[in-house]
């Protein structure tokens, strides 16, 4: 049973070799920017 276990891991490894070099790497989202506070109370004048 172990061994059927360690086959089906190699498989998913080289599925998933075979996908990144066909389709490109996965991407990763993008970072959520983070809103910095702008004192702008001379420009309002």
């Amino acid at each position: 049973m172990d061994y059927i276990g360690k086959v089906l891991e190699k498989l998913k490894e080289w599925a998933g070799k075979l996908i990144e070099s066909l389709l490109g790497p996965e991407t990763e989202p993008e970072p959520e920017l983070i809103p910095i506070p702008v004192n702008d109370r001379s420009r309002r004048r």
